[in-house]
Order: structure tokens, then C-alpha cells, then sequence
């Protein structure tokens, strides 16, 4: 039997989110910046044994083992571009939160698809991996290569993969499940209902200078979900305080749909020290230095 393939999932972090209006067909276009984290979950691949997966990890709980699996998902969906696809049992290793704004089971996804295309002998850029990965989420595409890039329309226009320097975080979650869906209700746009603004490839964020002290500038673009989500998880306003509040603090934004929330530092050892600090004041939440790229 073939040894297990193994990959990570990483973090998918939203640097700026502009929501461009919405679409006759009731869909979002987006425009956003989004680079990946250090930290992430991870899946295994044990070729040839009967089709499924085991879920284990700190947020485990209450994910679903069945069809509904976004992992699984990835695997039919795939299997329907490749009909003679080999497979096997996942084994997922589960990090990051769950509806937490960081793409988890959308990284999930694309590392499953990854995982399969490695033991069909798929090269990373084939038309099926992308294909298959489009109809399981709008964050599924750009998490199959997990590099920074700007990302358009409802996730399926990407650009090309950036080089950002190496941006020192702190990702914070309140525990709070934040249903992407609402967040989006909450925007209160009509169908067809569309904004002229400008774009992450108009200003270039990724053209950031070394220094990160002058990221605050660099980011003007913003989140266009955070005042939403404020709305459906209060929460989210007092995490973003508490970040900004945090020394050395260079920027404090919420990633995705939320509720988790970013903070920007010097370097590594401010990231931590904040990190030892916001846990110790909020003990429950889920607190993690990283670097993102």
C-alpha cells in the first residue's frame, strides 16, 4: 500500500476586502488582497483505503464526517473531472475555527484536491484542479496554491501570485461563528446594484514599503464586511479594540467575513508579547503570533 501524503492548510487572511456591488444573479463581486498564515490545519491522505475521513484537533467538535464535508466535496467534485481519480481516507487535523472569516474549510478543500492531484500524478496547475475547486467554494480557488495574490468577481479571477514581505500578525477569534451569509444580508444590496471604487491592482498594496510602520498607510483599502459583521456580531468591534490597543500595533482589521480579526506588528517578538498579553486578558479566545505572506 502507498504510503499517507500529507499537506498543510493555511490560514487564508484577507489583507483588504472591497465589495464592488452585487450581481443581477444575486452574487457579491469582490475585490481583495489575500495573503496565507504560518499557522493552519492539516490533512493527510492514506491512498487506497476506503473512502471517508477522520476529524480530530482542537476544533473537531461538531464537524461533520459526512458527505456535507467540504474535504469529501473536493473529492467528488474532482472525481468529476477525472472519472478514474484514485483516492483514499482523509485525516484532518482541525486548527483553525470554524466560520471564523480565514477560508478553514475552503483551505481544507484545496489541500484535498492537492493531496489527489499528487497521487494522480495532476500537475498543480491543471484545468481540473481549478475546475473542481470553483464549484465547491469562492475561497476554494485561491487557497490551492496558498500564495499572496489579488482575488476578483466571486473568487474565481485571480491574479498573479505576489511577493509581500514578510508581515508579522497576531490572528485573534472570540469563539463566535459568524455566518458569511448574514454579513453579506447585511450590506443591503439589490440585485444588478453596483459601485465604481477602486481596486486592490489600481493601488498596489503589495508594492509595500520595508518598513512595516508604514503599513497603516499602505492598507487604505480596508474591509468593506466589517461594519456588517459589527452588526450580526457586536463582538467583532471589541476584539478590534482590544487588537488596536495591544503596543506596537500597526494595524488592527477584521479578515473575511469574521469574526476573526488581525493585528500587524514590528516583527516577531512584538507580535508574541502581544499575543502573551491578549491571552492573558482573554483567556477563552484563540490567539495566535504568525507571519503572513
Amino acid at each position: 500500500m502507498q504510503a499517507r501524503l500529507t499537506t498543510r492548510a493555511p490560514a487564508k487572511v484577507n489583507l483588504s476586502l472591497r465589495i464592488l456591488g452585487r450581481r443581477a444573479d444575486g452574487y457579491h463581486e469582490l475585490d481583495s488582497l489575500v495573503a496565507f498564515a504560518g499557522v493552519g490545519d492539516a490533512l493527510a491522505l492514506l491512498p487506497g483505503e476506503e473512502s471517508g475521513i477522520a476529524i480530530s484537533g482542537p476544533f473537531a467538535t461538531g464537524l461533520s464526517a459526512g458527505p456535507d464535508n467540504l474535504v469529501l466535496k473536493a473529492e467528488r467534485a474532482l472525481r468529476d473531472e477525472v472519472p478514474a481519480l484514485r483516492s483514499g481516507r482523509f485525516l484532518l487535523t482541525k486548527r483553525l475555527p470554524v466560520a471564523s472569516g480565514i477560508g478553514g474549510g475552503s483551505a481544507d478543500a484545496a489541500a484535498a484536491l492537492r493531496l489527489l492531484a499528487r497521487l494522480n500524478g495532476l500537475p498543480p496547475g491543471a484545468p481540473p484542479l481549478y475546475a473542481a475547486a470553483a464549484r465547491i467554494g469562492a475561497d476554494v480557488p485561491v487557497c490551492l496554491e496558498a500564495r499572496a495574490r489579488v482575488m476578483q468577481g466571486i473568487g474565481e479571477r485571480l491574479g498573479p501570485p505576489l511577493r509581500l514581505p514578510r508581515l508579522f500578525a497576531l490572528l485573534v477569534n472570540p469563539g463566535i461563528a459568524v455566518e458569511t451569509a448574514s454579513v453579506f444580508r447585511q450590506l443591503g444590496l439589490e440585485p444588478g446594484e453596483m459601485f465604481s471604487r477602486k481596486t486592490a491592482a489600481e493601488t498596489a498594496p503589495w508594492a509595500l514599503p520595508a518598513a512595516p510602520s508604514a503599513l497603516s498607510k499602505a492598507f487604505a483599502l480596508g474591509n468593506d464586511l466589517e461594519a456588517p459583521a459589527r452588526g450580526t456580531a457586536p463582538i467583532v468591534a471589541e476584539v478590534l479594540a482590544q487588537l488596536a490597543a495591544l503596543p506596537g500595533c500597526r494595524l488592527a482589521r477584521m479578515s473575511g467575513s469574521g469574526a476573526t480579526c488581525f493585528a500587524l506588528f514590528d516583527d516577531c517578538r512584538a507580535s508574541a508579547a502581544a499575543g502573551r498579553q491578549l491571552s492573558r486578558q482573554q483567556p477563552v479566545w484563540w490567539v495566535k503570533p504568525t507571519v503572513l505572506g
